[in-house]
């Protein structure tokens, strides 16, 4: 735990100042969750220790919280998140193999991230966008009509946004 805070200790001042700004009567436990995993990216063991510690929660009732509501990650994800869309329509017109080809150009399978924590890959039950059918989305940006052969262009282009300078 100590490598883990030492590495992050100027996220764990945003944290405690974030958890004394908060008053009473708010739901403080949710609230630090919501902000602790906006700016870690995701709640590890020693942030959901801390947090316990902090608001004088039984660590139990914090993971329990954490476990509980699936918009929580105890895992890393990455900086692009693509979702394929598996809804009936999308799936009919292929996205499935479009799924297995991001699976297999990142290395990873579906709910897992990429090891440079660039891209988390997910499979989505329905986008909504039917009509748009096959959808990847991108940190919400939707692809409709995606084809088989974008797979490595879509991330190909998100890849080079790392390679700017600002």
């Amino acid at each position: 735990m100590c490598n883990f805070v030492s590495h992050n200790k100027d996220l764990f001042n945003k944290l405690d100042k974030f958890i004394c700004s908060i008053n009473d009567n708010d739901d403080k436990l949710m609230s630090t969750l919501h902000y602790a995993q906006n700016i870690f990216g995701y709640l590890p063991k020693e942030v959901q220790l801390y947090i316990s510690e902090k608001l004088n929660i039984a660590p139990a009732k914090v993971y329990g919280v954490v476990s509980f509501y699936s918009y929580f990650t105890t895992e890393p994800r990455g900086k692009y998140k693509i979702s394929v869309c598996l809804g009936t329509v999308c799936f009919v017109k292929g996205s499935d193999k479009i799924l297995s080809e991001f699976e297999k150009q990142l290395g990873i399978k579906a709910g897992q991230t990429s090891k440079d924590l660039l891209f988390s890959l997910d499979g989505l039950r329905c986008v909504g966008a039917c009509g748009l059918a096959p959808v990847v989305v991108v940190n919400g940006k939707v692809y409709g009509q995606f084809k088989l052969d974008q797979v490595g262009e879509l991330l190909d282009y998100y890849k080079s946004l790392e390679n700017t300078t600002v």
